[in-house]
């Protein structure tokens, strides 16, 4: 498949990286030195240009294209781009924008702007933020198979209640397998004599009762309750987590310093309770109690005063901290001096881009480790290596590297042993170390 991504940001690059394995990729950007990184980087055709200009867009090839994503952190840029791209191809255009209210506009008339699909990367934030909230101790969260089955990534602590065991003895929660290990950067597949050690991060796959069971044991027995969450500041990301703990029944506060914008959140949000201050001012957060809170959101439109403002409520006492981080490099700095959780909307909106170009392959996916593996959702059919064969002889025709997970049958939750043989129809979830992520796509 030929694919063009216009613009070479963090969400451009990280899809054109991850589509270059098994994709003719070319990338459209007008700053000359992301192209040549690029160029010398990557297995893929940089172009300097402008993607809304159709000559542009005719050298990157977009008349014999399959797919052109528009990824430019300006909307309108998108729009525009997917728009000309019609005008000359029958391409498929994806477009991401990071207003809530085009992604309506557009739900509301398929089709419109010259966009096939759109995401909106403020949304897809705030989900993500929502779903780690709700398990104790998770870095990352996500769902599969129609939520019968879930994925989580655990950072295991010293006092750990499975440090220092090996993976049979740690593998006491019915429906949950232990899929993966990172550990100093690297991925570790887990064998029954693999040791956890403090410091590994964790992949488990199972059912929502068995990762919850989990959660809560590594969590020394605490849960997620979020009776009182505090989202600080006002953002576009700030005003959709807030709007999303609503949807589900919550009643979060939210900080916001500029007295406009808290006004129209207030008038927005009836069930948020919102507090125009500044967020960085100890003396105002112990009034309000923010060491009390179950979980704190940092919002903000600076990394720095996010990591300031957790570092800060951390501090006072808050039990869990998530941080929105504009730059993806810094969520492994952040969760290493002390943030709970750091989570970077372009790498939400990278990977669920990615997803949609699998479609047909894979039925979702989940990027980790700043897309060093990835959890996949496949639908066996009649041709796949894994149809009618017991798990413990398919496993001989997979690469390395890849774990069965769980499978979902007819709806129902099905624990993956040795002698499971799987079906065709099942939904299996694998985890797949992305070095060999082009072989296993190639055999399933």
């Amino acid at each position: 498949m030929r694919v063009i991504v216009v613009g070479a940001g963090e969400v451009g690059t990280t899809i054109a990286t991850n589509l270059s394995d098994s994709h003719e990729v070319v990338v459209v950007e007008l700053d000359g030195e992301l192209v040549d990184d690029l160029s010398y980087a990557h297995d893929v055709l940089a172009i300097q240009g402008d993607g809304t200009d159709i000559e542009v867009l005719r050298e990157a090839g977009v008349e014999d294209a399959d797919m052109l994503i528009a990824s430019t952190d300006v909307d309108e840029t998108n729009i525009v781009t997917c728009g000309a791209a019609k005008t000359v191809s029958d391409v498929f255009t994806v477009a991401r924008v990071k207003r809530r209210r085009l992604l309506e506009t557009w739900r509301g008339a398929p089709g419109a702007f010259g966009v096939d699909f759109m995401v909106c990367t403020d949304l897809l934030a705030a989900q993500a933020i929502f779903r780690v909230s709700g398990l104790p101790g998770a870095q990352d969260v996500d769902t599969f198979a129609g939520g019968l089955v879930r994925m989580a990534e655990f950072e295991i602590r010293e006092d750990s209640p499975v440090t220092d065991e090996t993976v049979s003895e740690a593998d006491r929660w019915e429906s949950l397998t232990f899929a993966a290990v990172f550990r100093d950067g690297e991925v570790v597949i887990p064998r029954g004599d693999t040791t956890i050690e403090a410091g590994d991060r964790i992949v488990v796959i199972g059912s929502s009762g068995s990762i919850s069971a989990f959660a809560t044991e590594l969590a020394a027995g605490t849960a997620a309750a979020n009776s009182d969450v505090v989202i600080v500041g006002g953002s576009k990301v700030g005003m959709q987590t807030a709007r999303v703990f609503c949807e589900h029944g919550k009643h979060p506060r939210l900080i916001e310093q500029d007295p406009e914008r808290a006004r129209t959140i207030a008038e927005e949000l009836p069930d948020t309770m919102v507090l125009n201050n500044d967020a960085t001012d100890r003396e105002f957060l112990e009034r309000e109690d923010i060491g009390r809170a179950d979980l704190l959101v940092a919002c903000l439109d600076s990394d720095e005063k996010n990591l300031l403002v957790s570092l800060l409520a951390k501090q006072l006492g808050a039990d869990r901290t998530v941080t929105v981080v504009a730059e993806g490099s810094y969520v492994d700095l952040f969760e290493t001096v002390g943030v709970d959780v750091a989570i970077s909307p372009r790498e939400e909106t990278a990977e669920e881009i990615v997803r949609y170009t699998r479609a047909g392959t894979t039925e979702k996916i989940a990027m980790l480790e700043g897309d060093l593996a990835e959890v996949m959702e496949i639908e066996v059919d009649a041709d796949s290596v894994l149809a009618g064969e017991a798990i413990a002889d398919s496993v001989g025709q997979l690469p390395d590297g890849v774990v069965i997970g769980a499978i979902s049958r007819g709806g129902t939750l099905v624990t993956p042993r040795g002698d499971t043989v799987i079906h065709q129809g099942d939904h299996v979830v694998v985890f797949v170390d992305n070095e060999v992520l082009a072989d296993l796509v190639d055999r399933i």
